[in-house]
């Protein structure tokens, strides 16, 4: 297993999960901290220079571990399961580029809330237009050796697949080996009874996994188990990303060493 951390630019928004923004000089504290890579939070992949991005990969020996879309849905409302055909045409353009990016760098691409809301209105028409763009996409990702990976999301944030068991559910509907699972331990907390059994139930379907505490702190500042959820982990030889997606609290650099100081025994 692999422990990573989530970035974003500088000019990030306000309600981004991260701990440090400005892409350099996050990726030399991560690396200084003990971190093998890093999350990119992107809102595009416009925001990223790739000469500068390899650079300083070079320079540190860090890996990129997965591109994040949830900006984009905070930003600009775009979602897979919008009406309008043109916003989804703009979401497409948005993640094929992220596509493009993650080829390069992590393989990686994430869908959370960007995937959409099923509404009162319409439930089966909004899943039917998620499955038809996420399948496109897989498609053209599996070109470009990236694998696409759903997030749950807790029923707070969205009325579309909060729990592990629905995103198998959607996954069966979808049928595309390209597409998996990136369960998020915080989101867990509130959907799932038993968060590392129901991780090792469904192995087969997760390719990432995020890291937060109960109260989405660095990890050892709440009250969730994480010994049972390596437990499990280990118990299925798990040997995927796990990355850290927390509130910046009390401060950045004490939320990221807190994070990595805590979770690193079970690591090793």
């Amino acid at each position: 297993m692999k422990l990573s951390i989530a970035i974003a630019s500088e000019n990030a928004l306000p309600s981004a999960f991260v701990v440090f923004r400005g892409f350099e000089e996050s990726i030399l504290k991560a690396a200084a901290l003990g971190y093998d890579g890093v999350e990119l939070a992107l809102k595009n992949a416009a925001e990223i220079d790739r000469q500068l991005l390899q650079s300083l990969l070079e320079k540190t020996g860090m890996q990129i571990s997965c591109i994040s879309t949830g900006q984009i849905y905070a930003d600009t409302g775009l979602m897979f399961t919008h009406a309008d055909v043109q916003k989804r045409k703009e979401v497409k353009r948005i993640f094929g580029e992220l596509i493009d990016l993650a080829a390069d760098f992590g393989q990686f691409v994430n869908i959370g809330r960007i995937r959409g809301q099923l509404g009162n209105n319409g439930t089966v028409d909004a899943e039917y237009r998620f499955m038809e763009m996420v399948y496109e996409l897989c498609e053209y990702a599996a070109s470009k050796k990236v694998t696409l990976i759903l997030e749950p999301v807790n029923r707070y944030e969205i009325d579309f697949v909060n729990s592990i068991e629905d995103g198998v559910k959607l996954l069966e509907k979808v049928n595309h080996p390209n597409l998996k699972l990136m369960p998020d331990v915080f989101h867990m907390n509130i959907e799932d009874v038993k968060i590392g059994a129901e991780l090792s139930r469904n192995i087969e379907h997760i390719a990432y996994i995020h890291l937060a505490d109960s109260n989405r702190l660095a990890p050892g500042w709440g009250h969730t188990d994480f010994g049972d959820i390596f437990r499990h982990l280990k118990t299925v030889n798990y040997d995927g990303w796990l990355a850290v997606e927390i509130l910046p609290k009390p401060e950045p650099n004490a939320a990221a060493k807190q994070a990595i100081d805590f979770l690193k025994p079970y690591l090793n």
